[in-house]
C-alpha cells in the first residue's frame, strides 16, 4: 500500500467530495472502458446521495498523504426480502495509484462490512479481460456471469460512417404490426395507478431471466415497489420511459424500459425488457423494443444510441436485439465472492 494512505467512511457525501469521487471514476473508466460515456459530476453526486432502490449504501474513500482522493468504493447492501443475503461492490482506483495495495485496502473494508451485515455473496462487475478481472481473481472471487453489451446507433451520421445499425423502415413496420388480442400503451415516469398492479406482476417475470451462477435471489414486486423504483430514477434527475403490451383479458403481457440519463445524450440506457411466461412465443419482446425505438426517435431525438446488455446465455433476447440492429461493442463479467465459505 502507498505510504500514508488513509481510508475514511463518510456518512454523507458533500458536493466537493463527490467531485473528487467523480475524478477518480472518470480516470478509472477512461483507462478500463475507453469509449464508454463517463457519468457527469451531477449524476455521480445523485447516485451517492439519493436513496437507492431496495438497498442502502456504504462508501469509502482512499486518500493519499497530500489529501488527494485516489480510490473509492460503494457497497450496495440489498434490503428486499429474497435479496438480503446479497451485496454489490463498485470499486475504482486512479490508474496512477494501482498495484500498490489501495484496491485491496478498499476491498477489505467492504468484505468486513459484508460480514458484519451477514451477507453471504458479494458481486462485482468488471470489463472482460481487464485489470479488474485479474484483481477479482487474485482476491478470491469466481466468475459467475458473462454479459454482452450492445449498441443500437440511431443517427444517420453514424450509419453513414459504416457502423451497423437498424433498418428504420423495418423497425417501424415491426412496431406497427398487428398482434391480435394485444395493444401497446406507454408512460413517462411512474406507472399510472390503473396499471400499477399489472405492472408489478409483469415485473416479477424478470425472476426467470438467465443470471448464470450469480446468487441474485428472487424479487417479488408490488405496487409500492414499482412506484418507488420510478421515484428513485426521477430523484437522480433521469427520465424513465416505459412501453407495455396489454392483453385483452387485462393482463400486462410484457414491457420494456429506457432510461435517459440527465444531461448526457446521446446514449440512452436500456433497463428491463420482459414478457410474462404465459404470453411468450408471440413476438411481443421484439414488438415492444421496436416501439420503444420509434418513441425515442420521435420524442427524444437528442438520444441517438441505445445501450443494452444481455447474459451471453440469454439466447432469445440476444436474437431480439440483433434483429433490431444492435451490435456488440464490449463484454463484462460478474464475479462473486462466497462469504459463507469462511
Amino acid at each position: 500500500m502507498t505510504a500514508h494512505v488513509q481510508l475514511t467512511q463518510p456518512d454523507r457525501i458533500s458536493t466537493a467530495e463527490s467531485s473528487a469521487w467523480h475524478r477518480v471514476v472518470a480516470a478509472s473508466m477512461a483507462h478500463d472502458l475507453p469509449g464508454v460515456p463517463v457519468p457527469g459530476p451531477e449524476e455521480v453526486h445523485a447516485r451517492l446521495t439519493e436513496p437507492a432502490l431496495g438497498s442502502r449504501r456504504l462508501t469509502w474513500t482512499a486518500t493519499s498523504g497530500d489529501g488527494s482522493v485516489i480510490g473509492v468504493a460503494v457497497l450496495r447492501l440489498f434490503t428486499w426480502p429474497g435479496q438480503d443475503h446479497l451485496a454489490e461492490l463498485d470499486l475504482h482506483v486512479d490508474p496512477a495509484h494501482r498495484r500498490a495495495g489501495n484496491g485491496s485496502l478498499l476491498l477489505s473494508a467492504a468484505v468486513a462490512a459484508c460480514r458484519d451485515e451477514n451477507r453471504r455473496s458479494l458481486v462485482a462487475t468488471t470489463a472482460a479481460e481487464g485489470a479488474g478481472e485479474g484483481f477479482c481473481l487474485r482476491s478470491g472471487f469466481k466468475q459467475a456471469l458473462s454479459l454482452d453489451h450492445l449498441i443500437l446507433p440511431l443517427s444517420g451520421a453514424e450509419r453513414a460512417e459504416g457502423a451497423e445499425g437498424p433498418d428504420l423502415e423495418a423497425v417501424h413496420r415491426i412496431a406497427g404490426a398487428a398482434h391480435p388480442g394485444y395493444r401497446l400503451t406507454g408512460w413517462t415516469g411512474t406507472v399510472p395507478d390503473g396499471l400499477a398492479a399489472a405492472f408489478a406482476t409483469a415485473k416479477s417475470a424478470m425472476n426467470d431471466m438467465p443470471m448464470g451462477d450469480v446468487d441474485f435471489g428472487r424479487v417479488e414486486w408490488d405496487e409500492d415497489r414499482v412506484r418507488t423504483m420510478a421515484g428513485v430514477v426521477a430523484d437522480r434527475g433521469d427520465t424513465l420511459l416505459t412501453i407495455a403490451a396489454l392483453h385483452e383479458d387485462g393482463d400486462m403481457a410484457g414491457y420494456t424500459e429506457i432510461v435517459l440519463p440527465q444531461g448526457r445524450p446521446p446514449r440512452a440506457q436500456q433497463y428491463d425488457t420482459a414478457v410474462v411466461p404465459g404470453h411468450r412465443g408471440h413476438g411481443l419482446g421484439l414488438w415492444l423494443k421496436a416501439a420503444m425505438v420509434c418513441r425515442l426517435l420521435a420524442e427524444h431525438p437528442a438520444f441517438t444510441e441505445i445501450e443494452t446488455d444481455n447474459a451471453e446465455d440469454n439466447v432469445h433476447m440476444l436474437a431480439v436485439n440483433r434483429a433490431l440492429g444492435f451490435r456488440s461493442y464490449r463484454r463484462t463479467r460478474e464475479f462473486q465472492l462466497d462469504l459463507s465459505a469462511s
